[in-house]
């Protein structure tokens, strides 16, 4: 078992499910907190800024502070200021992803855009995405936030970036850079937000296919817990294991 000196984890299915918290999460969290453990919260949903997020949980009954949140827009956003300083982006988004641009230096217009940026949105308009079609035919470079094709609602699935994203790749021949999870980079962004080091920091998620890849990827320890997505019986059809699978964030809190 390696020393586990950082945490990272998702929040849908991990901390909160449908606004409620997931029993022994807030146990879990003050673990932390009195340990002096440094952690993040993270989330491939780029709709909301971290003030927006840290507000949800409170009202779940989760303490966490706004500089413990990471999301996609954030990591979108260091990416891009890492790879072309002082950009321009057509952003597709809501504020959390126009938000995080626009602290990192980034100007948002309609006319050359270095990059199209697209993120989630529950007003995806035909004319913002003839608008996105038209430049990146024109040469802006595609960048999506993650690849998930569907996110959660009461009533049901709601279509997502991977999705949209899909539309604007058909139309164009074009295929986007996705930041967000799978992709390791998230991870290595979240590890570079509390300085840890990928050799004592784990991953908690609900999905293999998402937060366990990444995690492994990134060289992390990875958790499975069985209070999101995936089964245990459904972790087993993956070419890939989790380093332990348990039932929830309440099975963590003495091993903190």
């Amino acid at each position: 078992m390696r020393e586990i000196r950082s945490w990272l984890m998702d929040m849908d299915g991990v901390l909160v499910h449908e606004e409620q918290a997931i029993p022994g999460a807030a146990d879990f969290l003050a673990r932390l907190r009195e340990r002096d453990r440094p952690f993040l919260v993270l989330t491939n949903n780029s709709t909301y800024t971290r003030r927006d997020l840290a507000a949800r949980l409170r009202i779940s009954g989760l303490d966490v502070p706004e500089t413990s949140i990471w999301t996609s827009a954030l990591a979108t956003a260091s990416f891009l200021e890492d790879q072309r300083p002082g950009g321009s982006a057509f952003v597709i988004g809501e504020a959390g992803l126009t938000t995080a641009l626009h602290e990192a230096g980034y100007t948002l217009t309609e006319r050359d855009p270095d990059y199209v940026v697209l993120g989630e949105t529950r007003t995806y308009s035909f004319e913002r995405l003839t608008r996105a079609i038209r430049l990146v035919e024109r040469g802006a470079r595609f960048i999506a936030t993650n690849p998930d094709p569907t996110g959660p609602s009461p009533e049901g699935p709601l279509p997502a970036t991977g999705s949209v994203a899909a539309l604007i790749s058909r139309a164009t021949g074009v295929q986007p850079y996705f930041v967000g999870k799978p992709n390791p980079l998230m991870m290595r962004s979240a590890l570079n937000a509390i300085d840890a080091h990928s050799e004592h920091t784990a991953m908690i998620g609900d999905r293999m296919d998402t937060d366990v890849i990444s995690g492994l990827e990134a060289g992390l320890e990875t958790i499975l817990v069985l209070t999101g997505v995936t089964t245990r019986e459904e972790a087993e059809r993956f070419p890939f294991r989790a380093s332990r699978i348990v039932d929830s964030v309440a099975d963590l809190v003495g091993t903190v």
